[in-house]
């Protein structure tokens, strides 16, 4: 196996797959008799002309290090927003595009709060929690076209690192 070290995650690192969803340094404004900070469109959300957006409630399984990572997937049609119901860190793995297969992934763990949107059409790993419970709502495309293409390795990766 290939041996993929996570890395925390950061607008920087993480710009050419998607956004970061959290809290700025202060909210862009104050509502609700000024008790509430509005932290104003801090993700890029794509439904393709054919689509709508979609709000699902994922319960998966938690992960252990170290994962093996044996497939990728990406959204041709749409991009996809996961913000986590906990405080826990979660693991985000991505890959660049390499003339329609994915590129060595690159693995991230998220701070504790952070959300993250994929942009459509970006190879990225499945959720992957690392502790319970793993409850994300995920904002999404919905529509009839086909919004999934998988790509498993021939040979699968390692990711170690500390998770807490």
């Amino acid at each position: 196996m290939r041996d993929i070290s996570i890395q925390p995650l950061t607008q920087v690192a993480f710009d050419a797959f998607g956004d970061i969803i959290s809290l700025k340094d202060a909210p862009d404004r104050l509502i609700n008799q000024g008790l509430c900070g509005r932290h104003h469109d801090l993700a890029a959300l794509d439904f393709g002309p054919d689509g709508r957006a979609g709000i699902s409630l994922f319960d998966a399984t938690p992960r252990s290090l170290p994962y093996h990572l044996e497939f990728v997937e990406r959204h041709p049609e749409g991009s996809q927003a996961f913000l986590p119901m906990t405080q826990n860190p979660f693991l985000v793995i991505v890959a660049p595009d390499e003339d329609g297969a994915p590129g060595r992934p690159l693995a991230f763990r998220t701070a504790p709060g952070q959300g993250i949107n994929f942009y459509h059409n970006v190879w990225h790993g499945v959720l992957t929690p690392l502790f319970a419970p793993g409850l994300f709502a995920v904002v999404d495309r919905i529509g009839n076209s086909v919004n999934l293409e998988e790509y498993w390795f021939e040979t699968p990766f390692t990711v170690s690192g500390d998770a807490t």
